[in-house]
């Protein structure tokens, strides 16, 4: 499945989730997506996050809030 992750600076970053399917059900494609940002906050930032989705404002298109749960003291990023 396709997904692209808009940042709010306006940054866009463009992929591929691992392992689900295109027509996959969008709650698994969701826990794909969260799993994969918490990821990369976690390899390149030493950051903790939490994803939160937003209410469906359109089929096929989702919105998410990334707020950073924790971060080591002597984390750089």
């Amino acid at each position: 499945m396709d997904e692209r992750v808009q940042a709010s600076d306006g940054r866009l970053l463009c992929g591929r989730l691992a392992d689900v399917q295109v027509k996959a059900d969008p709650a698994e494609a969701q826990a794909a997506a969260a799993a994969m940002v918490v990821g990369l906050a976690h390899n390149f930032h030493e950051a903790h996050v939490d994803v939160t989705w937003d209410p469906l404002r359109e089929p096929g298109s989702w919105t998410a809030q990334v707020t950073v749960a924790a971060t080591p003291p002597n984390a750089s990023g």
